[in-house]
């Protein structure tokens, strides 16, 4: 288990939370403006085929957490850098 995301002294970016391979990989990490986790599920499709899931969850709090989430949430940046994410995947796959 990876050091506490909410403990200030934390550095920014995404740490391995928990793992269990083959089926799912968990994330989370935190910011001076959010908290956050990323959790990828995969599904076996088949000979040769996997589907691969994304979920994403953010705390923002305080008004500057509001602030960024409006520029990145609500602008649609992170639905395109998620949906760019899971296409370099797929053709790394």
């Amino acid at each position: 288990m990876c050091k506490d995301p909410n403990d200030p002294s934390a550095p920014s970016g995404f740490r391995l939370d928990s793992i269990d391979a083959p089926a799912r990989l968990a994330l989370s990490g935190r910011h001076w403006f959010s908290r956050y986790a990323l959790i990828f599920e995969l599904d076996d499709e088949g000979p040769s085929h996997t589907r691969i899931r994304a979920k994403s969850w953010g705390e923002f709090p305080g008004l500057h957490g509001k602030i960024y989430r409006a520029l990145v949430v609500g602008s649609g940046v992170h639905r395109v850098v998620v949906r760019r994410l899971l296409r370099q995947i797929a053709a790394a796959a």
